[in-house]
């Protein structure tokens, strides 16, 4: 008896989707650790790490909290005659339930380099000043530049918001005294992509009619940790 080999069904569109993804993989992971030894001078050991974690905590979410919402849907009613069962189609308000997580390296792991980064800074009023103002300009643009897509999540822009930081932070680390414009286009394009998007959208996850929504939900591809890597890679670029 011969031993049947069940094969994953294969197309050119699957074969070219692996290659490009793995493309693009290869690509984020170099620019990755040249961006945190180089640019936010990390030790490699450091870089090397970051990058792991946010890739294997990609597949990670943490659930936060719950939010409750009232919508019209519909259900059906079940009604018994003479032993009979019949389930009637109805239209009526109904409790949805949607879990607020938060992604290990989507989000976490770019907010503990945010913490890390400002502890490595000179603790002074000017620097932490410029930080804020920074973060500031880049949540507003990008709440702006977001859009609420149901049944698919929030989205913005892939390169806009990482050219605005960068601009940005070279622009506010000119005023004297001088600072490195790369940490604060990291810190600025992480904490102002997370606020932007995720937190003042807050109220509208009703929209979304998901059962779970994650902050950073898409891992290493999640536009808080590109936005801070692509920013200083093209501040670097631009200085």
């Amino acid at each position: 008896m011969g031993v049947s080999v069940i094969y994953r069904p294969t197309t050119w569109s699957y074969i070219i989707t692996l290659l490009l993804m793995t493309i693009t993989l290869t690509i984020i992971s170099l620019s990755s650790i040249q961006v945190f030894t180089e640019g936010l001078m990390m030790p490699p050991q450091i870089a090397i790490m970051a990058f792991y974690i946010s890739l294997l905590g990609s597949a990670i979410n943490i659930p936060l909290t719950y939010i409750k919402t009232r919508e019209y849907g519909l259900y059906y009613q079940e009604i018994n005659i003479f032993g009979i069962r019949w389930f009637l189609p109805s239209i009526g308000l109904r409790e949805r339930k949607t879990l607020i997580a938060i992604n290990l390296g989507g989000a976490i792991i770019p907010l503990t380099i945010s913490i890390y980064i400002l502890t490595r800074l000179p603790p002074t009023v000017n620097v932490y000043m410029k930080i804020a103002l920074a973060t500031t300009i880049i949540s507003i643009t990008v709440n702006r530049l977001s859009r609420v897509i149901r049944g698919f999540g929030i989205v913005v822009p892939g390169f806009i918001p990482p050219l605005i930081t960068a601009l940005t932070s070279i622009a506010i680390s000119i005023i004297p005294p001088k600072c490195n414009p790369a940490f604060i286009a990291y810190i600025s394009g992480t904490l102002g992509t997370l606020i932007g998007a995720d937190l003042m959208n807050i109220n509208k996850i009703p929209e979304l009619g998901a059962s779970m929504v994650s902050i950073g939900g898409a891992g290493t591809f999640d536009g808080i940790y590109l936005t801070g890597i692509v920013a200083v890679a093209l501040t670097l670029t631009l200085i």
